[in-house]
């Protein structure tokens, strides 16, 4: 390289040789032909960029709409996503693990085409066009996100000052690249991510290069569109995190800089450094979560009706959705009154019958061969149970309140609810749940038939209520929870589930509703009730309960998937996902990434972290190989690139999730930010001297941005034009392969298919 082939000693010889004769400054005649030329060169550059960047968007447009309504039926999950849609246009409450953001967008697109909900996209496979739904419509949302990450793409390398092929080989990466575009052309939610996150990089980069023209409006501007960019982006997934910490850990470097009191631009005041701090909290932090508020805001908002996320939340917040049916249904529970108990998770019903727990389990432990207690699916006069006081019968008509003392009699065997210290059939280490009979339980067994209802976020003496009372039954000698889960008993528990007293009383499995009282007729004087007005809550109180639930659910989704896989086969392509297929046509749509370009650009990672590394070593032995221009550009611009691979990236081998290829692409594009700059960074050769001293002077006294132009001034770009031709040429030709699976079509015979299972795939096969 010619910027390498000079030694730096030369370099330093040359500026000493100019402190002993100081350039003479040109006539103000030359000096403005000078920038005259230089403002002509840029605009024949601008322009070349500005047809570039009109190209790629066409092209992004083409390559995600072509063929969008292919197939015409439910594909993957937009089982969940058009469903979620559904649910806003009728205004029905759901529950999801994913923040609104990105549902709400879909829901905007069904509403602007007059959709009204009526799909709720049950399975996959369903038909869009029997069931008159705009699917293009909804489709044409993440399609337009897409194609317009390609365009932001190619402005953050243009930004970035990067010359034109190479923001054409990062953009084209991505223009061509199967799981983009496969992604972005169903009703899914990672166009919309990937998007917002490519947008916060860009507009922090903007911000960044006004560093030193602090609290300008433009400066403002990008700071805020910066933090705007972050809260869409955590706004529609969780994962948006990730964009934060590449954010952040950038400011971060920024604001320790501008504590040097060395800094070029001279050092900063206590109170001018606690301003740049307040200004960057403000724009990245306190802004952004504003905005992230205003979403659930408008989520509250729109669903004000009772629907399937009911069971997720507390009754407190059901009873503030029309039409729940605890307004309608709920009942004040009397001691005597039978019930049935069900458990919130598994929905499973507590259940008892005259089968009895063998001697010994299939381990060798022994149980008390008591009358079982099991969970059972369905409703069965086994599953009544009589709540019974602990102080006699003067508690007859006499309300149940929280923490009160109880025991539960079983009606149909007559026998009373009993734990105690002997291992349940699963667990070593919780208790057994059995009856005995009337007569034992006031006797010798009284103490061990006594539980508490505990009221989830109940207050002293609240009322135990049917349907809203979400309770747990604590076991008053031990301390242990009632509770279950959804493994079968072996045939001699009939495949009911196990209950057992849980030492862990506080996690939300443990939690019981009280589905109805049978004891009490329809027409009874209790079940008349004048109808109820629908309750409000503050909207923070809602906003945390939503947030734990969330939080809770999505750690519980950590269930085998055939179609998962792991943070280790993602650089490397070596799994994808079947979307949709159809045996009669043979087509189907498998998400797989384009392997030429992530193969390249994985590569191109592990040459950087190379490059790095040897430059590193090089300094400590004395050898001074890049000059100071190219090895801030390598750091400081290459370097962001890869930090934003890196916190996408990383952070997912510490998650106990399912986890998927298409949690890669926010990656996968910073990956392709890291090739396209490297390969300029290969391919060019950048002249050693500096940039000379009165450039400021020229251009008004304002510290310009060197355009790649002005950057590599004499330099050949042949080379770097020909490695753009031959990734491009390679990427189409991967791309053009693998284009029956991402489109759907044409469908492939099995001589086809076997071609493009290169890594073991598993794609399929028409019978």
């Amino acid at each position: 390289m010619a910027s390498t082939a000079t030694p730096q000693g030369s370099l330093r010889q040359r500026n000493t040789g100019s402190k002993k004769s100081p350039p003479v400054s040109p006539p103000e005649w030359e000096v403005d032909l000078k920038t005259k030329s230089a403002q002509k060169k840029t605009k024949s550059s601008d322009t070349e960029y500005r047809i570039g960047l009109a190209l790629i968007t066409l092209f992004g447009f083409l390559t995600r709409f072509w063929g969008i309504s292919h197939p015409n039926e439910v594909v993957f999950d937009e089982v969940h996503f058009g469903k979620f849609a559904s649910y806003y246009l009728e205004r029905t409450y759901f529950f999801d693990v994913h923040p609104p953001f990105g549902k709400l967008l879909f829901a905007f697109m069904g509403w602007l085409v007059g959709y009204d909900g009526h799909f709720h996209f049950e399975n996959i496979g369903d038909s869009y066009i029997v069931n008159n739904v705009p699917y293009v419509a909804f489709r044409a949302l993440p399609a337009i996100m897409g194609a317009l990450t390609v365009s932001v793409v190619y402005l953050i390398m243009w930004e970035s000052g990067y010359t034109l092929p190479a923001c054409i080989i990062a953009a084209g990466l991505v223009l061509l690249d199967n799981a983009h575009i496969g992604q972005t052309r169903l009703i899914l939610l990672d166009a919309t991510l990937v998007f917002c996150m490519a947008c916060s990089l860009l507009f922090y980069i903007k911000f960044y290069k006004l560093r030193h023209e602090p609290f300008s409006r433009k400066w403002w501007k990008w700071l805020i569109l910066t933090g705007f960019a972050l809260s869409a982006d955590i706004s529609v997934k969780y994962v948006g995190t990730f964009a934060f910490i590449t954010i952040g850990s950038a400011v971060i470097i920024d604001l320790w800089d501008l504590l040097d009191v060395k800094r070029p631009g001279g050092a900063l005041s206590v109170a001018e450094f606690s301003k740049h701090f307040g200004a960057r909290a403000f724009g990245l932090i306190i802004m952004p979560f504003l905005f992230y508020l205003f979403w659930f805001q408008v989520h509250f908002a729109v669903l004000s009706r009772s629907g399937p996320g009911d069971d997720f939340m507390t009754p407190e917040f059901q009873e503030t959705l029309s039409d729940n049916v605890m307004l309608a249904n709920s009942l004040d529970i009397h001691y005597y009154d039978s019930l049935t108990i069900r458990h919130k998770e598994t929905k499973a019903y507590l259940h008892s019958h005259p089968d009895r727990y063998p001697l010994r389990y299939d381990d060798g432990r022994v149980s008390s061969q008591g009358q079982q207690v099991t969970g059972y699916p369905y409703n069965d006069t086994n599953n009544y149970w009589q709540i019974l006081p602990v102080d006699g019968d003067e508690a007859l008509g006499r309300v149940v309140k929280n923490h009160d003392l109880v025991r539960l009699r079983h009606v149909v065997t007559d026998t009373i609810l009993l734990s105690h210290d002997v291992a349940s059939p699963y667990y070593a280490t919780n208790q057994e749940f059995t009856t005995v009979s009337v007569a034992d339980s006031t006797g010798s067994r009284a103490k061990d038939t006594v539980f508490e209802v505990r009221i989830e976020h109940g207050k002293k003496n609240q009322v135990f209520k049917s349907v809203s009372g979400h309770f747990k039954l604590i076991h008053n000698p031990s301390k242990v929870a009632m509770w279950t889960h959804p493994k079968p008993l072996p045939e001699w528990g009939f495949k009911q589930q196990e209950i057992n007293g849980n030492k862990q009383i506080a996690p939300s499995s443990n939690v019981w509703i009280v589905e109805d009282v049978p004891s009490v007729p329809q027409d009874d004087p209790r079940r008349q009730k004048p109808e109820r007005k629908v309750k409000t809550l503050p909207f923070l109180r809602k906003w945390f309960e939503l947030q734990r639930a969330m939080f809770y659910h999505n750690s519980k989704l950590t269930s085998s998937h055939p179609y998962a896989s792991h943070p280790y086969q993602w650089p490397f392509l070596l799994r994808g996902v079947s979307f949709w297929t159809n045996s009669e046509t043979r087509q189907q749509i498998y998400f797989l990434g384009n392997p030429a370009g992530w193969w390249l650009a994985s590569s191109l990672l592990a040459v950087f972290v190379g490059i790095i590394g040897a430059d590193q070593v090089s300094l400590k032995r004395g050898v001074d190989a890049l000059d100071r221009r190219t090895r801030s550009r390598l750091y400081n611009s290459t370097g962001f690139f890869f930090l934003a691979w890196a916190t996408h990236y990383l952070p997912f081998y510490l998650m106990g999730r399912q986890l998927f290829l298409h949690h890669y692409l926010p990656a996968h594009l910073a990956s392709c930010l890291v090739a396209g700059s490297l390969i300029e960074f290969v391919f060019t050769a950048e002249p050693a001297e500096e940039r000379p001293r009165d450039v400021k002077a020229q251009t008004g006294g304002v510290k310009q941005h060197l355009s790649a132009r002005e950057r590599l001034a004499g330099q050949s770009m042949m080379g770097v034009w020909i490695a753009c031709g031959v990734v491009l040429a390679v990427a189409v030709a991967g791309w053009y392969f693998f284009l029956p699976l991402t489109y759907g079509y044409p469908g492939l015979s099995v001589e086809q298919v076997l071609r493009r299972k290169w890594l073991g795939y598993d794609l399929h096969f028409a019978k």
